[in-house]
């Protein structure tokens, strides 16, 4: 993917941008304390520091990953070391500056393109050498290559796709005279099902909603692919935001919000136990009935296995717009990076490989069934083991269906890109509140970013 990036004051700029990060966070670094890694069992090894966010149940699975390669080979010890979310970042960084890094790092949040364009990463792609990176390229999913690359070079290898879906209750359905066996072929049609699906108590308020069409307030980023070719270029490498079509996707997502009444649904998700419904366990509000069809991730399938087994639903791609681009979405994952600086690079990048399915696809199959994860290519899709956890799952199966789409993007891949997201949320609550028109909505958008890269120019930031 080509950009057009001045390479004059790069490296002033990305010096500068990390010490202003490291500036900010080490004053508050001294306010917590992080646990210790995991005893050693192999001292006579090589050690590979690796660092995590998983906790819980979660931290478990890691440890199983962690121990079944240490097991496999005889030449590195993998040492893991659960960093609580909301310091990861920080101790990150921290590490980085500090010239004592972790030789490897599972992320899920959007960093990649920040730290790449600041020389934070190792280009994972020079570790493959040119015959694998080639048969790589075409091996993974396009969604696996797209969430792990910036300029050019892939920074993050994907161990756990994202990809989101619609789930349905089958008796909400049967009960409006909706077949799912004649899934609506557009999102127009999806829309009408909402409305008869919709539920209102003796005051007018809303008691069921039909259709919930947005994802943890990625409304914009998740519609905007299914109405044109979203909200960047792949081919151009560039940032397409103000577009006719993502006017269009934006004025869906507002009608739908007006054919509710904007304050009528705060309401009625102000009363949900978790919010707007969002919930990791039994008070998820798909499973409390509080909605008939949501658009959600592949890891509900578990959840709903473990809190609501006698549950009767099914899963379904969101349908496109009427002329739209089908199975289109907003995706992201889980991927491991390897920073600049690690002492074990060699070490890191076998880790990488074994837990991705790099090599051995039908070997690492099973670490994804642990997990519950979406794969990084068909080969490990096609596996033994996990065509059986399929047949388990069968709801699973969709967003399997959905991987090898083209029409599914991450955030856009630019180093700005918090700053982006944040921009892009900032539009959509004011198209769906009614203080600006979506058209209103994009252009500031598009005059606030402008004002950001001016700024930052002036900082000496190769933005």
């Amino acid at each position: 993917m080509a950009t057009d990036r001045q390479t004059t004051g790069t490296g002033r700029g990305r010096v500068a941008a990390l010490g202003v990060v490291v500036l900010a966070i080490t004053i508050t670094v001294v306010a917590f304390a992080l646990p210790g890694p995991r005893q050693r069992v192999y001292p006579h090894r090589e050690p590979v520091r690796f660092w995590h966010m998983w906790t819980g149940q979660w931290k478990d699975v890691v440890d199983r990953i962690v121990d079944r390669f240490n097991q496999s080979q005889d030449r590195y010890e993998v040492i893991p070391l659960s960093v609580p979310g909301r310091h990861a970042n920080a101790k990150f960084l921290l590490a980085v500056a500090g010239g004592d890094p972790p030789d490897v790092m599972v992320q899920w949040r959007p960093v990649i393109p920040a730290w790449a364009h600041a020389g934070l990463l190792t280009p994972l792609d020079e570790l493959m050498g040119a015959q694998r990176w080639e048969a790589f390229q075409r091996e993974a999913y396009p969604i696996a290559l797209k969430i792990g690359s910036y300029d050019g070079h892939l920074y993050g290898l994907g161990t756990g796709i994202n990809i989101i879906a619609c789930y349905y209750r089958t008796a909400q359905l049967a009960e409006a005279g909706l077949d799912p066996a004649d899934w609506p072929e557009t999102l127009e049609q999806l829309s009408q099902w909402g409305e008869t699906l919709n539920r209102y108590g003796d005051s007018g308020e809303l008691t069921r909603m039909g259709f919930r069409p947005d994802f943890q307030n990625q409304r914009l980023s998740m519609y905007a692919p299914a109405f044109g070719p979203g909200l960047f270029d792949w081919t151009q490498g560039r940032l397409t935001l103000n577009t006719p079509s993502n006017l269009r996707a934006l004025e869906y997502l507002v009608d739908r919000v007006n054919k509710l009444g904007y304050y009528n649904v705060l309401r009625f998700q102000a009363g949900l136990a978790a919010g707007t419904g969002a919930g990791i366990g039994a008070d998820w509000a798909f499973m409390t009935g509080a909605y008939s069809i949501v658009v959600d991730g592949q890891w509900r399938v578990e959840q709903i296995a473990k809190y609501a087994p006698e549950l009767q639903y099914g899963t379904a791609p969101l349908p496109p717009p009427a002329g739209g681009r089908p199975l289109a979405g907003f995706s992201y994952g889980n991927f491991m990076i390897i920073p600049v600086g690690a002492r074990h690079v060699d070490g890191a990048f076998e880790f990488a490989k074994f837990w991705s399915g790099l090599e051995e696809p039908e070997r690492a199959a099973e670490f994804y069934t642990w997990g519950g994860w979406l794969p990084l290519s068909p080969a490990i899709a096609n596996a033994p083991i996990y065509r059986k956890y399929l047949a388990d799952h069968p709801q699973f199966q969709t967003f399997v269906d959905i991987m090898p789409s083209e029409n599914i993007h991450p955030l856009p891949p630019v180093p700005y890109q918090v700053f982006l997201a944040d921009r892009i949320k900032r539009a959509e609550d004011r198209a769906l509140r009614g203080t600006m028109t979506p058209a209103e909505a994009l252009a500031e958008l598009e005059r606030e970013l402008a004002r950001e890269l001016a700024r930052q120019r002036e900082l000496g930031n190769d933005w």
